[in-house]
């Protein structure tokens, strides 16, 4: 008979992360319900199988729509320090948006 040993020992977790922003996405926990492909703005994530998967980093202005929508916690992003943030402080300001070198002005 196989036992399951249940420890307290903390289980490392895949993470889809880059350097252009701050969005990390764990597929371990993803239930596929499919909520981050229907509230991302501008399609970062895909349906991929059992699974959705970042389909674009590039894309992400890390408004947080996506980790706000998510059950299970397998997105999380700082927002409101991205390309979000930026076009909000310069619609306020009357200024152009200053997000970073990679923005796409979005």
């Amino acid at each position: 008979m196989n036992l399951l040993q249940v420890t307290d020992e903390p289980v490392a977790l895949e993470v889809v992360a880059n350097e252009m922003n701050t969005l990390r996405y764990y597929p371990q926990r993803c239930i596929n319900c499919g909520m981050c492909t229907k509230v991302c703005p501008h399609g970062v994530f895909a349906p991929n199988g059992a699974k959705v998967k970042v389909a674009d980093h590039t894309g992400c202005i890390e408004c947080g729509a996506c980790r706000m929508n998510c059950p299970v916690a397998a997105i999380e992003v700082d927002s409101g320090v991205g390309c979000a943030a930026a076009m909000i402080r310069a619609a306020l300001t009357g200024k152009e948006p200053t997000c970073g070198p990679d923005c796409r002005g979005i």
